[in-house]
């Protein structure tokens, strides 16, 4: 083993740097992989935003006569939450 190859026990016990860590990750992904990724989280958003909000409209009935604490705005802001969340990981995976 040659000397060069062997880590002083000064650099092992420093932390490394998180952003050389996270640039050095970073390059592996390609141009196809980015968009097929995003588009996908974008997709479900879309689709749950739609598909969650006809699905309050059709159980409106019975979710205002179950007198629960959670009532119709709140599960439709749980729907848009859920929602903006997926959204915004789509977002993060085409562009960062």
């Amino acid at each position: 083993m040659a000397k060069g190859d062997v880590p002083t026990l000064g650099s092992l016990d420093k932390p490394e740097d998180l952003n050389n860590l996270l640039r050095a990750d970073r390059g592996d992904d390609c141009t196809a992989c980015r968009v097929i990724g995003g588009g996908a989280f974008l997709a479900l958003a879309g689709y749950n935003y739609v598909s969650g909000n006809a699905h309050l409209r059709r159980q409106q009935q019975a979710i205002l006569q179950s007198k629960s604490m959670f009532g119709m705005r709140s599960r439709k802001s749980g729907v848009a939450g859920i929602s903006l969340g997926l959204a915004y990981l789509g977002i993060w995976r085409l562009f960062m």
